[in-house]
């Protein structure tokens, strides 16, 4: 009869603490979504990224080679373009912003970074051959890429997008511009931690981090200049 007993009261306890095992292991989503001194192998984002950088040298200091050397990774990404939801609001605290006009309709694309390296090169026979066998290999042997969205953000708007993130692997995402206008870069986790912040002058913008848990970050990104800038966000 002991025994008996003894088994119902095992019985009873291990099914009290399968109920309550739920609660005792739930996820502590407290605090920052980001695990600190984590860090990862960058990706396609992070290449991306510096593609558009190399770009920008080459044209300031007239180099046709960091103008193919950028063609030729943006080829190299193959990129999904994909709708997001966004909300876009008015800037906080910067009052009435004139708006300087339209700007252009798209970042810079590998074919148009290709067309300022032969203008760049000038004939030069080399770099021209070069810059020919770029557009024979085009985008073959790509490697699968982030997600791209474009957005054309006026000057004195805030675009605001909710982003989801795995925790336990690195997360990254980018903003590149067209370089018509200065953007700021914000993203907080959903207790409003931030988890990066990038005001510099520039609109060519990248952060990565690692969350603790899966969950949704806010991208802010903010037009301080006086025209439109059409941009993408990319993400792995």
């Amino acid at each position: 009869m002991n025994f008996q007993l003894k088994n119902m009261a095992l019985t009873c306890a291990a099914a009290l603490f399968v109920a309550a095992a739920p609660a005792a292991f739930a996820e502590d989503k407290s605090g920052s979504n980001h695990t600190q001194g984590a860090q990862g192998a960058q990706g396609p984002v992070a290449q991306l990224a510096m593609a558009q950088n190399l770009y920008s040298y080459g044209m300031e200091s007239g180099n046709a080679l960091a103008v193919l050397a950028a063609a030729q990774i943006t080829m190299s990404i193959e990129v999904e373009d994909v709708e997001r939801d966004v909300e876009n609001k008015p800037t906080e605290g910067a009052g009435e912003v004139a708006d300087g006009g339209d700007g252009v309709d798209s970042p810079v694309t590998a074919e148009m970074m290709l067309a300022s390296a032969k203008e760049l090169a000038a004939g030069d026979p080399t770099v021209m051959g070069l810059i020919e066998d770029a557009e024979a290999e085009g985008a073959r042997g790509r490697i699968g890429g982030p997600s791209r969205t474009l957005s054309r953000l006026r000057a004195g708007r805030t675009d605001v997008f909710s982003v989801p993130f795995y925790g336990g692997s690195l997360a990254e995402l980018a903003i590149v511009g067209d370089g018509d206008a200065d953007l700021d870069l914000l993203v907080t986790d959903e207790n409003g931690n931030v988890i990066c912040k990038d005001v510099s002058y520039s609109d060519q913008l990248y952060c990565s981090f690692t969350p603790r848990w899966d969950g949704y970050f806010l991208v802010g990104v903010v037009n301080q200049g006086r025209v439109r800038n059409s941009y993408y966000l990319l993400t792995n």
